[in-house]
């Protein structure tokens, strides 16, 4: 029915189903984002309760319990080491905003002397800059710790819709089914099983190159002797997990401190360190150890990003590459939609096979010719 119609009332389909799931989730983001997250988590969570369940007899509702206990532990050790950190940090805010004046006063003095800089107007000027920047932090800083009851409420959010999504899984999985008809039960189980499958183990991987990214960085930065070393790297390594804008953030971090803190001589050596950790992940820890199991194409994962955080801010970045993964693997299994799976996954052409409508074009050339 679909095919039959028009590519511009097709083409008009399409467009009002991507306006409307976008004016859905924008109006939706305090229910759906915790439920997405909820949703990825319990996916992970789905063969560690399993196992209590079915090897160790434990009652479902307990089995469920005891794996969202185990994922609030090590979110909670997780936070709590970057609070420890944090709490470090902003006793020494003063200090840290003195050396950062300090710094940038020693900075002036060298562009006067290079460049015959007039040394009043250009400390005037980066004062102020700098005065207002430190007191934005604060400002920022100070609205980020009021805003912890809210972050702490969508947690306790999250971790409650992943408990119930647990003990209700066969519930939620007959509901998911008995959407469609019958001779369609075969490609829902198996879209079923492949998007359990493929979000577990992206999210193992992406936890193994997360404590990989962050053991390196901890031990690059204490190399090199820089303030706050398990900090930054810690948030180096959260901040690894949004591609490709994640490396910029955490650069910039980290150059912001150690300059504040140690002055540049040892800011070469952290963009040095940060930029050769990144190359080992990209070339090495992302392949080998998340495998490309979310077979997803850089620039669509760049646009994901981008209207993620157009949609949800930081969260929609985070959620952005799963749930892309997740539609290419409903696209590529339901008829009518696998153009969209093949624009969302990879090219495997290879270079030196030429494509089908250059092997057209040249038979028609030929026939041409004769």
């Amino acid at each position: 029915m679909i095919r039959s119609l028009p590519f511009y009332a097709r083409l008009a389909y399409v467009l009002v189903s991507i306006i409307s799931l976008v004016y859905i989730a924008i109006i939706g983001q305090t229910l759906l984002a915790p439920l997405i997250f909820a949703f990825l988590f319990a996916l992970l969570l789905l063969p560690f309760a399993g196992f209590l369940e079915y090897r160790l007899k434990f009652p479902r509702a307990l089995s469920s319990m005891v794996a969202v206990i185990t994922l609030t532990a090590a979110i909670a050790a997780i936070f709590t080491i970057l609070g420890s950190q944090l709490t470090a940090l902003a006793k020494d805010w003063p200090a840290f905003k003195q050396q950062l004046l300090a710094t940038t006063t020693s900075l002036q003095r060298w562009i006067e002397i290079t460049f015959h800089v007039d040394n009043e107007e250009q400390m005037s000027y980066i004062n102020e800059s700098a005065t207002k920047a430190v007191d934005t932090g604060t400002s920022i800083l100070g609205h980020t710790l009021l805003s912890v009851s809210s972050i702490l409420l969508s947690l306790l959010f999250i971790f409650l819709y992943t408990f119930f999504m647990l003990l209700h899984r066969r519930l939620l999985l007959r509901f998911t089914v008995s959407l469609f008809e019958k001779q369609h039960s075969v490609i829902v189980y198996d879209v079923v099983s492949q998007v359990q499958y493929i979000v577990k183990k992206y999210i193992v991987g992406l936890f193994l190159q997360l404590l990989l990214v962050t053991g390196l960085s901890c031990a690059a930065f204490w190399l090199i002797g820089v303030k706050y070393g398990l900090l930054l790297g810690l948030i180096s390594g959260i901040l690894n997990v949004i591609p490709y804008l994640g490396i910029f953030t955490a650069l910039s971090l980290a150059s912001l401190v150690t300059f504040a803190t140690a002055g540049t001589s040892q800011v070469v050596f952290v963009l040095v360190s940060i930029v050769v950790i990144h190359l080992i992940d990209s070339n090495y820890i992302m392949p080998k150890i998340v495998g490309s199991k979310v077979k997803i194409n850089t620039f669509i994962a760049l646009i994901g990003l981008v209207l993620g955080e157009m949609i949800w801010g930081i969260t929609g970045m985070f959620l952005s590459i799963p749930v892309i993964a997740i539609f290419k693997v409903i696209f590529d299994r339901v008829e009518g939609l696998n153009p969209w799976g093949i624009l969302l996954g990879e090219d495997d052409s290879h270079p030196e096979t030429k494509p089908a409508i250059e092997e057209v074009v040249e038979d028609e050339q030929n026939l041409g010719k004769k």
